[in-house]
């Protein structure tokens, strides 16, 4: 088995629920699934330097949630959290994201293919 060791928190499965993670940990803790999830990256990567390693895996991840038609950080979201709790979160930051623009629900879903 490779073992990659980044400068990641250890978030170990009963610390915390996915509410009480902060945006940064969530993030991390995607990383490392994504990463357990890919072995060919694992493999391509084991060599290189802990910060070269972080930035592949962080590129590769933001090319997955791009083929996935996801924002990064909703790729984050979906890694560490419930299918249902994904759904309702990711909602309710879009609705968010919506206000904050002055955009109108409906336009800003059309304008980032949203189905609700």
């Amino acid at each position: 088995m490779i073992q990659i060791h980044l400068p990641f928190p250890k978030i170990r499965e009963n610390d915390m629920t996915v509410k009480e993670l902060t945006q940064e940990a969530r993030h991390a803790e995607a990383l490392k699934k994504y990463l357990l999830e890919s072995p060919q990256l694992a493999e391509e990567i084991k060599d290189l330097p802990a910060d070269d390693q972080k930035d592949q895996i962080q590129w590769a991840f933001e090319d997955e949630a791009e083929s996935q038609g996801l924002q990064p950080w909703e790729l984050t979201l979906k890694y560490t959290s419930s299918p249902e709790e994904f759904e309702a979160a990711r909602l309710v930051l879009h609705k968010e994201a919506a206000e904050v623009l002055g955009v109108e629900w409906e336009e800003y879903c059309e304008m980032n293919n949203l189905v609700v």
